[in-house]
Protein backbone atom coordinates (compact mmCIF):
# COMPACT_ATOMS: atom_id res chain seq x y z
CA UNK A 1 0.00 0.00 0.00
CA UNK A 2 1.75 3.56 -0.80
CA UNK A 3 1.42 6.01 1.19
CA UNK A 4 -0.51 8.71 1.26
CA UNK A 5 0.22 11.78 0.00
CA UNK A 6 0.58 15.24 2.07
CA UNK A 7 -2.78 17.42 1.32
CA UNK A 8 -2.09 21.15 0.51
CA UNK A 9 -1.59 23.86 2.99
CA UNK A 10 -4.99 24.94 2.53
CA UNK A 11 -6.79 21.65 1.85
CA UNK A 12 -9.32 22.43 4.77
CA UNK A 13 -10.41 25.71 3.50
CA UNK A 14 -10.96 24.39 0.04
CA UNK A 15 -12.99 21.58 1.41
CA UNK A 16 -15.52 23.30 3.29
CA UNK A 17 -15.90 25.74 0.44
CA UNK A 18 -16.77 22.75 -1.97
CA UNK A 19 -19.12 21.23 0.76
CA UNK A 20 -21.36 24.93 1.26
CA UNK A 21 -20.91 25.00 -2.66
CA UNK A 22 -22.48 21.40 -2.86
CA UNK A 23 -25.47 22.41 -0.22
CA UNK A 24 -26.30 25.80 -1.76
CA UNK A 25 -26.66 23.66 -5.33
CA UNK A 26 -28.84 21.12 -3.60
CA UNK A 27 -31.45 23.78 -2.62
CA UNK A 28 -31.92 23.77 -6.69
CA UNK A 29 -33.16 19.84 -6.53
CA UNK A 30 -36.75 19.86 -6.47
CA UNK A 31 -37.81 18.32 -2.99
CA UNK A 32 -39.47 15.09 -4.44
CA UNK A 33 -36.17 13.73 -5.68
CA UNK A 34 -34.32 13.85 -2.26
CA UNK A 35 -34.59 11.22 0.34
CA UNK A 36 -37.82 10.59 -1.21
CA UNK A 37 -39.65 7.02 -2.77
CA UNK A 38 -38.00 8.05 -6.21
CA UNK A 39 -34.26 8.55 -4.59
CA UNK A 40 -35.00 5.46 -3.25
CA UNK A 41 -35.74 3.48 -6.58
CA UNK A 42 -32.47 5.29 -7.85
CA UNK A 43 -30.76 3.81 -4.68
CA UNK A 44 -32.14 0.06 -5.18
CA UNK A 45 -30.88 0.70 -9.22
CA UNK A 46 -27.25 1.78 -7.76
CA UNK A 47 -27.40 -1.85 -5.62
CA UNK A 48 -28.51 -4.18 -8.66
CA UNK A 49 -25.61 -2.59 -11.19
CA UNK A 50 -23.32 -3.08 -8.47
CA UNK A 51 -24.44 -6.50 -7.35
CA UNK A 52 -24.37 -7.32 -11.13
CA UNK A 53 -20.70 -5.93 -11.55
CA UNK A 54 -19.50 -7.62 -8.75
CA UNK A 55 -20.69 -10.80 -9.39
CA UNK A 56 -18.90 -10.64 -12.94
CA UNK A 57 -15.68 -9.72 -11.55
CA UNK A 58 -14.92 -10.41 -8.25
CA UNK A 59 -12.68 -13.38 -7.39
CA UNK A 60 -12.83 -12.99 -3.77
CA UNK A 61 -15.19 -12.88 -0.46
CA UNK A 62 -18.75 -11.48 -0.80
CA UNK A 63 -19.56 -10.48 2.86
CA UNK A 64 -22.31 -8.18 4.26
CA UNK A 65 -20.28 -5.55 6.84
CA UNK A 66 -21.61 -2.28 8.03
CA UNK A 67 -24.39 -1.93 5.94
CA UNK A 68 -22.69 -2.59 2.66
CA UNK A 69 -21.96 -5.54 0.35
CA UNK A 70 -18.18 -5.93 -0.10
CA UNK A 71 -17.10 -7.62 -3.16
CA UNK A 72 -13.63 -8.12 -2.97
CA UNK A 73 -10.61 -9.02 -6.11
CA UNK A 74 -12.11 -7.27 -8.16
CA UNK A 75 -9.30 -6.40 -11.08
CA UNK A 76 -7.62 -2.73 -11.07
CA UNK A 77 -9.61 -1.67 -13.82
CA UNK A 78 -13.36 -2.56 -13.00
CA UNK A 79 -13.52 0.23 -10.28
CA UNK A 80 -11.49 3.72 -9.98
CA UNK A 81 -9.07 4.78 -6.96
CA UNK A 82 -9.27 2.26 -4.15
CA UNK A 83 -12.31 1.42 -4.51
CA UNK A 84 -16.03 2.39 -5.22
CA UNK A 85 -19.63 2.26 -3.92
CA UNK A 86 -22.91 1.95 -6.02
CA UNK A 87 -26.05 1.59 -4.06
CA UNK A 88 -24.62 -0.27 -0.89
CA UNK A 89 -21.96 -2.26 -2.95
CA UNK A 90 -18.56 -1.67 -2.26
CA UNK A 91 -16.16 -2.93 -5.24
CA UNK A 92 -12.58 -3.04 -4.62
CA UNK A 93 -9.57 -5.27 -5.15
CA UNK A 94 -7.07 -6.80 -2.08
CA UNK A 95 -6.48 -4.26 -0.07
CA UNK A 96 -7.41 -4.41 3.45
CA UNK A 97 -11.26 -3.45 4.59
CA UNK A 98 -10.55 -1.22 7.74
CA UNK A 99 -13.97 -0.10 10.09
CA UNK A 100 -12.21 3.29 8.68
CA UNK A 101 -12.83 2.51 5.65
CA UNK A 102 -16.53 1.05 5.89
CA UNK A 103 -17.39 4.29 7.49
CA UNK A 104 -16.61 6.31 4.65
CA UNK A 105 -18.40 3.71 2.20
CA UNK A 106 -21.50 3.89 4.45
CA UNK A 107 -21.45 7.64 4.05
CA UNK A 108 -21.63 7.28 0.10
CA UNK A 109 -24.28 4.54 0.46
CA UNK A 110 -26.32 6.80 2.56
CA UNK A 111 -25.78 9.27 -0.33
CA UNK A 112 -26.81 6.83 -2.94
CA UNK A 113 -30.22 6.72 -1.01
CA UNK A 114 -30.74 10.76 -0.59
CA UNK A 115 -29.75 11.31 -4.33
CA UNK A 116 -30.47 8.09 -6.21
CA UNK A 117 -29.81 8.06 -9.82
CA UNK A 118 -28.71 11.99 -9.54
CA UNK A 119 -25.64 10.63 -6.83
CA UNK A 120 -23.31 9.34 -10.24
CA UNK A 121 -24.04 12.84 -11.68
CA UNK A 122 -23.42 14.97 -8.90
CA UNK A 123 -20.57 13.42 -8.01
CA UNK A 124 -18.76 13.80 -11.15
CA UNK A 125 -20.09 17.14 -11.32
CA UNK A 126 -18.67 17.37 -8.00
CA UNK A 127 -14.90 16.69 -9.73
CA UNK A 128 -12.31 13.75 -9.72
CA UNK A 129 -10.07 15.77 -6.58
CA UNK A 130 -11.23 13.87 -3.55
CA UNK A 131 -9.78 17.55 -1.55
CA UNK A 132 -12.86 19.21 -4.02
CA UNK A 133 -15.43 16.16 -4.12
CA UNK A 134 -18.17 17.30 -1.67
CA UNK A 135 -19.00 13.79 -1.54
CA UNK A 136 -15.55 12.89 -0.65
CA UNK A 137 -15.11 15.28 2.10
CA UNK A 138 -18.92 14.36 3.84
CA UNK A 139 -17.19 10.78 3.94
CA UNK A 140 -14.32 12.04 5.65
CA UNK A 141 -11.09 12.34 3.58
CA UNK A 142 -9.23 10.70 6.63
CA UNK A 143 -11.61 7.23 6.26
CA UNK A 144 -11.38 7.35 2.64
CA UNK A 145 -7.39 7.29 3.05
CA UNK A 146 -7.26 10.61 0.85
CA UNK A 147 -5.43 12.30 3.57
CA UNK A 148 -3.50 11.48 6.68
CA UNK A 149 -4.63 11.14 9.81
CA UNK A 150 -4.40 14.35 11.86
CA UNK A 151 -3.73 16.21 8.39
Amino acid sequence: MSPIPRPPAQWRAEAASAVARGERFDRFIPGFLLDSPISRLGFWYGRTVGWIWGSLWSTGRVERRAGLWIFRGMPKWTFPRGGSCVGDCFLTGDLPVTEALLRHEAVHARQWQRYGLLMPLLYGLAGRNPLRNRFEIEAGLEDGNYVPRGA
